[in-house]
């Protein structure tokens, strides 16, 4: 069932004002402002539109399922980037990155809003769970987590297990920047978790022929999962091409943020060129 979104989410902008804009779109426990070294170097040519996602930072009262999640990421785009002349009109097509929670976002958004999407980026990101038992089952272990959060209200805690996931194991506690993850609350970190976990996702993988944009298609070479599924993102999506960052897992852009924002950027200069 899905779910209204309530609320506007929370932007800030960054980087060259006259740049062209990147609508960048945070993985699970981070917000806008964690990039780290990887959005600083993207900064100093782009014009950086920084999304709170909905229970994080900024946007930790609104609730959102990814559906909606991905209208309300368009009408952001659409209040920061819309021409003074004439007042009303559309913004431009912009290109938009996301990573793990925000790739399935980005994901979401390339299908419905494809007037408002130039160039897709997504870092970790996968269409779905297909098996319907898997995806009830992670769905129950994500409802579980978020009521044991809620009951604790420990925060500290959450993110300190969270981050020792073997998925990021080769993230280093300063790229984590846990302090800026604890702008985030314990009931919009639970709300997330219900409403745009992994397993309320219902697979994209058969809709994906329909996204024209080209798509770069990134993962960390030693996140083994998320190659799999990338190299099957980008087979299914019609300009859709797989890049791996070398040494580097899940978080392969905090990881090893100057070979990620290279590849970025090389590769948006490029698409752009064409």
């Amino acid at each position: 069932m899905a779910i209204p979104p309530t609320g506007v989410l929370h932007v800030e902008l960054a980087g060259l004002p006259e740049g062209p804009p990147l609508v960048m779109l945070h993985g699970f426990t981070q917000t806008g402002r964690l990039w780290g070294e990887f959005g600083r170097r993207l900064a100093e040519s782009r014009r950086l539109v920084l999304v709170d996602l909905p229970g994080h930072g900024g946007s930790a009262e609104v609730r959102a399922d990814l559906a909606a999640t991905a209208d309300l990421v368009a009408a952001a785009a659409r209040r920061h980037l819309r021409t003074e002349e004439p007042a009303a009109a559309e913004p431009a097509p912009v290109d938009v990155l996301g990573y793990s929670l925000g790739g399935r976002v980005a994901l979401h958004l390339a299908l419905a809003h494809p007037g408002l999407l130039r160039r897709l980026v997504v870092i970790g990101a996968s269409g779905g769970i297909e098996d319907a038992a898997a995806r009830s089952a992670r769905r129950a272990a994500d409802d579980a987590l978020a009521a044991e959060l809620e009951a604790t209200g420990d925060l500290e805690g959450f993110l300190e297990r969270w981050l020792a996931s073997p998925l990021f194991a080769g993230l280093r506690p300063g790229a984590a920047d846990l302090r800026e993850r604890r702008r985030n609350t314990a009931a919009g970190l639970a709300a997330s978790l219900r409403s745009a976990g992994t397993g309320t996702q219902e697979p994209l993988w058969g809709r994906l022929s329909g996204v024209a944009a080209p798509a770069l298609v990134m993962a960390g070479a030693a996140d083994h999962r998320f190659v799999a599924l990338g190299a099957r993102l980008a087979a299914s999506l019609p300009a859709g091409v797989l890049a791996l960052v070398p040494g580097a897992g899940h978080a392969a852009h905090l990881e090893q943020p100057a070979v990620a924002a290279r590849m970025v950027g090389g590769w948006l200069g490029a698409a752009g060129a064409g």
